[in-house]
């Protein structure tokens, strides 16, 4: 199995010295000649390039195949079939973006004859080498540790699990040498120590550790699995292409597998977006935010003398929502309740969430609600990094406090950014049916995707558009 940096490198020059040879051949004399023949291709220019513009040619398609590959650069075990569509997959991404830049006037852009010849010769030559390089699923003996942030917990776990353990990491200050040298650390209670398993280190040092002892499997034993810790472990492993799993006496404290099969481990399903799926997810709470924000600001105007009009009272109202890994931020939206609504109740759900009247709501709130434009300004918090356009609906820390108290997998809902929309949303779900909510929340926090981001939206403006309508109906 190549370790890491070496299976980066031989990815990386895999891709650069083949996509350059595929060039040059396709613009090979004798190829040209052929090419001259074939009924599809008869129409287009034949002619070989000069030597400038083949060097263009090479370059931008070396470029452009580079940045396409870059999640299969992760030296992550995977199987040969998964391999090869995987890598089939980045090389339409690549063929898209050589026929977007042959498309336009640009220095380097490709002829469509080059782009219909490339792909049949890197459908193939990718793929098959990145299924010769790839990291093979552990086989055999397994090297593991385990991971947490409680010695307790990681001694529990220790003694349970069936495979060999090479040590643990752990966050801790107090510990004892024990046997050849070994450290481990004393329980809070002066209880029973980690006999015979080292300590190889806090978390900080689990990349060192897994390329220093060649790690194939990690068991994640963490007491607080929503916290950034968790997602900084599941993080490495994900990149260093480790398996990740967790006792099955504590797979509900994260999202396993739904197959969780025999055996005391049982795998985690939560991964990290690739880098370019969260960038096409970033730039399109960008655009959406920026182009809602100017198109809506005349319907903004309106609704902020609307407000003022009805009772004179504040245009804005702030709230404190729960974020990534618990945390909070501040989110805004249209005041649709009287002033100080909340200040003899505090933090309710609102009885219009459950089919009934509020008698707190405005008149213009009511109809803000039920349109949604009391959503409005939370568009500024899409677009400064707060929100996403698609995720679990932030509750108030106050209520996260109440529902997680009879809803154990309420705050695996954090695993991910909060959105202005979801699964619970698109499906006329709300807080009073909290066990419902967590179902599709965590539903979308396993599959999500950008492709079932766009289906969510495309649902959600669907149901938007039904509910202002019922406004002119009632």
């Amino acid at each position: 199995m190549n370790g890491g940096w070496r299976y980066r490198l031989l990815g990386v020059l895999g891709v650069a010295v083949l996509s350059a040879v595929a060039v040059s051949l396709v613009n090979n004399a004798s190829v040209q000649l052929l090419v001259g023949g074939l009924p599809v291709l008869s129409r287009l220019p034949t002619d070989p390039p000069g030597t400038a513009e083949l060097g263009y040619e090479v370059l931008t398609t070396v470029v452009v195949c580079l940045a396409a590959f870059l999640p299969l650069y992760k030296p992550r075990p995977r199987r040969i079939l998964d391999v090869v569509a995987l890598a089939q997959k980045r090389v339409l991404v690549a063929l898209f973006a050589l026929a977007a830049i042959g498309y336009f006037d640009y220095t380097y852009r490709l002829p469509r004859q080059t782009v219909l010849l490339l792909a049949p010769l890197l459908l193939v030559l990718l793929p098959a080498w990145f299924a010769w390089i790839r990291r093979r699923p552990a086989a055999g003996q397994e090297r593991a540790i385990v991971v947490g942030d409680d010695p307790e917990l990681i001694q529990e776990v220790a003694r349970e699990v069936e495979i060999p353990l090479l040590g643990y990491l752990c966050p801790t200050s107090s510990f004892v040498e024990v046997g050849d040298g070994g450290r481990v650390p004393t329980m809070a209670d002066g209880g029973e120590r980690f006999v015979g398993l080292d300590r190889l280190g806090g978390l900080s040092r689990i990349e060192d550790v897994l390329v220093e002892y060649d790690v194939n499997t990690v068991v994640l034993a963490f007491e607080h699995a929503d916290r950034a810790e968790f997602f900084g472990a599941l993080d490495a492993c994900y990149e260093h292409g480790v398996a990740a799993k967790v006792h099955r006496d504590h797979a509900d404290s994260v999202l396993t597998s739904e197959d969780v099969g025999v055996g005391q481990l049982v795998d985690v399903e939560v991964e990290p977006w690739d880098v370019q799926d969260y960038i096409v997810k970033r730039g399109f709470d960008v655009v959406f935010s920026v182009v809602g924000l100017v198109v809506l600001a005349p319907v903004v105007v309106g609704i902020a003398l609307a407000i003022k009009l009805d009772d004179g009272g504040s245009v804005l109202y702030r709230q404190e929502r729960t974020a990534v890994f618990g945390e909070t931020f501040d989110v805004y939206k249209f005041r649709s309740m009287v002033e100080d609504a909340e200040s003899e109740t505090g933090a309710t759900i609102s009885e219009e969430d459950d089919g009934g009247v509020d008698p707190r709501v405005t008149d213009v709130g009511r109809v803000l609600r039920q349109t949604h434009l009391d959503e409005i300004p939370q568009l500024w918090s899409v677009l400064k990094g707060d929100m996403s356009v698609v995720g679990p609906r932030p509750e108030r820390p106050e209520l996260d406090s109440d529902i997680q108290v009879g809803t154990v997998d309420w705050q695996k809902r954090w695993f991910v950014k909060p959105g202005l929309t979801g699964p619970a949303q698109v499906s006329g779900v709300t807080g009073t049916e909290p066990e419902e909510k967590i179902r599709y929340d965590l539903e979308y926090v396993r599959d999500q995707s950008f492709g079932l981001d766009l289906k969510l939206v495309t649902r959600q403006v669907w149901r938007v558009a039904i509910d202002a309508v019922g406004i002119d109906r009632g």
